[in-house]
């Protein structure tokens, strides 16, 4: 992914009042009064009867009836403090932006018994001090901490066990106390950790995306207790294909595009050894070998990037080998920021949409490759998060279970709450319009393109003209100093295109009738409490009141 956090940021930043979107000062905290809140558009079952009933998909396509059918559930609920009360979680990529967010909710709104956190550390001392720092001392906890005040930190380490380890070794890397501690306790798997980098080198995404999930899953067939393994997947592994996407396992072998080439896997291994082997001769440009050699095996095989590739292998093997162990996949889509909990906007690391709205509201970006009328599926954090915890409650329990079940859950909003590109870019212009990055940036309405080279010519007139503007009384040697900045400005703006381009001529919405289903048997105590309702997003207010200043928080200062 594209770091851009201090990238041709030259200008002192214009002042920005954060205290008035704070959690703790701002009405868009959390609710807490979960009484007074609206039910609009509430139907007969006490869910938004737009989200449940439509018959008809946006793409044209009649949907059956099955498509929209419920559980009939009387209003008892799944179960989800009950499941969770005391039961033990193993959990990798737990420091990282969507699995912070579940180990935070499962502290705060569950009565969970242990969370085993799988640390990548030298020792237990560096662990604790990982556990500690990125961790405890999160402001993402400020929830929990001001709950349990003094006793916070003593209620955190009683409640979280780092464990030393590394997705990328043989049993997870740990040793043999700690794997013993896993097999005898654990009632939950989550894997999280993933290499979200769209095109990084094709074998380390395939070890952390491929390997590392198969590593999990023959410790999860050891586990004496053991209910469910959570795979964190993202909806994007059904790669190129267009029109309604069901939420339906990925089979061995198949191909992104639903075309000839059969996607074998360890062929795909074998090749990504090889060529490393090959590449380490050529030290200086292997790194790039490796990149390339991804890009390439993704576009053949029918997927836009090598993450979405390796993740579609991650999801193939783990269906192939699992054996009788049930296996719950939740796909989301482009995840944000949080939208209520637990504070608004809480956000870590550039996510899909965040490297294009900074360099918008930098002024690196006057135009788009994009169609603006495609439709952006993003949902927000702490709705994954919601969904993931009660789909594990629901699929968790073992009464009348089918042994070793497979369940596949789309978390996308665009099917029930639609969002288009240009949207998108009317709210980010009119935050950026009222609070400018800097004093000297001057935003535009984003100008939408089809054809790159169009893009670009564009994208290079308007460099210039900024470049001739500021010409007036410098020395050749500034000048050419100033034309070197605009040329890697236009050369950021042509890459950032490159790599979103797959996004903004997207032709493929997620059916999401599981999730749906999950929300109709939520009883109301639970729907207020791990809120999966998309169609309670208001876009407008998201963009511009919660996620792009939870950008400039977290990501920006």
């Amino acid at each position: 992914m594209l770091q851009i956090h201090s990238l041709f940021c030259s200008h002192p930043t214009t002042k920005f009042n954060m205290a008035k979107y704070s959690h703790k000062n701002s009405s868009l905290r959390t609710y807490e009064n979960k009484k007074t809140r609206s039910r609009k558009y509430i139907g007969k079952s006490g869910v938004n009867s737009l989200y449940l009933n439509s018959l008809h998909d946006p793409l044209g396509v009649e949907l059956p009836s099955s498509a929209v059918e419920t559980s009939g559930n009387s209003g008892g609920g799944i179960g989800i403090t009950k499941f969770f009360q005391g039961k033990n979680i193993f959990i990798t990529g737990a420091t990282g932006f969507l699995g912070k967010a579940l180990v935070e909710k499962l502290l705060r709104s569950t009565s969970v018994g242990k969370i085993y956190v799988l640390m990548k550390a030298d020792d237990k001392e560096n662990a604790l001090d990982r556990l500690s720092k990125e961790i405890i001392q999160s402001d993402l906890f400020e929830s929990i901490r001001e709950k349990h005040g003094k006793s916070y930190e003593e209620f955190v380490r009683e409640k979280l066990i780092p464990i030393v380890g590394n997705n990328c070794e043989p049993n997870l890397g740990m040793d043999t106390y700690s794997m013993h501690a896993i097999m005898d306790e654990v009632d939950v798997i989550i894997q999280s950790a993933a290499s979200t980098a769209f095109n990084d080198r094709y074998d380390y995404l395939i070890d952390t995306n491929v390997n590392a999930p198969q590593r999990l899953m023959r410790l999860a067939k050891r586990c004496k207790n053991l209910k469910l393994v959570v795979h964190i997947s993202t909806a994007y592994v059904n790669g190129k294909r267009e029109g309604l996407i069901y939420e339906n396992p990925l089979v061995m072998g198949e191909n992104g595009r639903k075309q000839d080439h059969i996607v074998d896997i360890a062929n795909e291994i074998n090749l990504s050894v090889k060529s490393c082997i090959a590449a380490t001769a050529d030290s200086n440009n292997s790194s790039k070998a490796l990149k390339t050699l991804g890009v390439e095996r993704a576009e053949f095989l029918g997927w836009n990037n090598t993450y979405t590739l390796t993740k579609a292998m991650g999801e193939m093997i783990l269906n192939e080998i699992r054996e009788d162990v049930p296996l719950l996949i939740i796909r989301p889509t482009i995840i944000e920021s949080t939208y209520k909990e637990p504070y608004p906007g809480w956000i870590q690391g550039n996510r899909m949409c965040d490297p294009v709205i900074i360099a918008y509201g930098k002024g690196l970006l006057p135009a788009y490759l994009a169609d603006p009328n495609v439709h952006l599926d993003v949902v927000p954090a702490d709705m994954v998060v919601n969904t993931t915890i009660a789909a594990i409650a629901k699929h968790g329990i073992v009464i009348n279970k089918p042994r070793g079940e497979l369940n596949v859950y789309h978390v996308a909003a665009d099917y029930a709450n639609p969002l288009r590109m240009s949207e998108l870019f009317e709210y980010v212009y009119e935050h950026f319009s009222a609070n400018p990055l800097t004093c000297s940036t001057i935003i535009k309405k984003m100008k939408f393109f089809n054809e790159f080279d169009e893009f670009s010519k564009y994208v290079r007139d308007e460099m210039d003209v900024v470049v001739r503007n500021n010409a007036v009384g410098f020395s050749e040697k500034t000048l050419q100093k100033i034309e070197k900045q605009y040329k890697a400005k236009v050369a950021y703006a042509e890459e950032l295109c490159k790599i979103y381009k797959f996004i903004g001529f997207f032709r493929a919405r997620f059916h999401s009738g599981n999730t749906r289903k999950l929300l109709e048997e939520m009883s109301e105590e639970e729907r207020d409490y791990f809120e999966i309702d998309v169609t309670k997003i208001e876009w407008r207010k998201y963009f511009v009141e919660i996620h792009i200043p939870g950008v400039r928080k977290h990501l920006l200062h």
